[in-house]
């Protein structure tokens, strides 16, 4: 990324056109920003504060606004509501008052201890696949096949947990904002993504695949937090990912939003070993997850659905 920017700022100064050179020194800046907010995700070091568990909440997460996020938080919230009721008009979701009920409680209380600045909801895909959405503004969707794929209370609340995480970095908004500047620098002054590749469409993917992956590394780095301090077990992290994420080809790694499997698992264990102070007395199931279990399977069968099933994904919206 660094070498790519580098080649671009050298060829800034030696651009005659001074409309062109002008967008130059504008992307310059916003590209400059960008690959350092990059290299904080990517540099093992991270700030004190986010291996704090004590200073959840009172600290700022993701990528800033500004350069690094266009969006205010009143304009995500506005998109998020456009873009889940579009969504929303187009999806099948469950409609059954206890189970959203139990599930609304579940997600405010991994709300209450995360450094999300955005209020959370939550509903039911009426799905057999299995699968977890996370849009702009605090909307999460997961479907009624991953609910009946986990096997206990902890898991679901990991689930929950990297949606939340996913609002508290801003996720979506982070990401349509590099998307717009990479489209900016490749059809305003002609700088093609930093990707070696004869499809634009696929180039364009490929040159923010990298910056997902960290998002997604991130999600998981806070989304345990996040489940720790709600008060259950950090092993229910580890079994959430290893239920929802199979291990997969090398193939299937080289295009995957996510990072390889491995790499993740390795990355908790060291969190849990490092950052998260034994506790005693960690939830890992409850009554009350069995009771809604049992009310799933006891609901009528949702209509099977034309696409092959996918575990689980985490989508953010290409946003104007």
């Amino acid at each position: 990324m660094l070498a790519v920017l580098t080649e671009h700022l050298t060829h800034c100064a030696t651009v005659k056109n001074s409309t062109t050179r002008s967008w130059y020194s504008i992307l310059q800046i916003a590209l400059v920003v960008v690959a350092l907010a990059h290299l904080a995700y990517s540099s093992g070091k991270k700030p004190k504060a986010y291996r704090d568990i004590n200073a959840i909440g009172h600290r700022v997460i993701g990528y800033p606004t500004g350069v690094g996020n266009w969006y205010s938080l009143d304009r995500e919230k506005e998109i998020g509501t456009q873009v889940s009721a579009a969504f929303e008009k187009s999806t099948s979701l469950l409609d059954d008052p206890l189970t959203e009920s139990y599930l609304d409680r579940l997600a405010q209380t991994i709300a209450r201890n995360s450094d999300a600045q955005l209020p959370i909801t939550i509903r039911v895909i009426d799905s057999e696949d299995s699968y977890a959405l996370t849009f702009a503004g605090g909307h999460l969707y997961i479907s009624r096949g991953l609910l009946l794929h986990l096997q206990n209370e902890g898991e679901l609340a990991a689930a929950i947990a990297r949606g939340v995480a996913h609002t508290a970095l801003r996720s979506a908004t982070g990401e349509a904002t590099r998307a717009h500047l990479m489209e900016t620098a490749g059809t305003v002054i002609g700088i093609n993504p930093p990707v070696y590749s004869t499809d634009p469409d696929l180039a364009h993917t490929l040159g923010l695949l990298n910056f997902r992956r960290k998002d997604e590394f991130a999600a998981d780095y806070f989304g345990i937090q996040y489940l720790y301090v709600s008060g259950y077990a950090p092993e229910c992290f580890i079994s959430f990912i290893q239920k929802a994420w199979p291990a997969s080809t090398t193939t299937a790694h080289a295009f995957s939003s996510f990072p390889p499997r491995t790499e993740r698992l390795d990355a908790l264990q060291k969190e849990i070993k490092e950052v998260l102070p034994k506790q005693s007395g960690a939830v890992t199931d409850t009554e009350t997850f069995e009771a809604f279990r049992k009310r799933l399977l006891g609901l009528p069968p949702p209509k099977p659905s034309p696409r092959q099933p996918t575990l689980i994904r985490s989508e953010s919206q290409e946003l104007n």
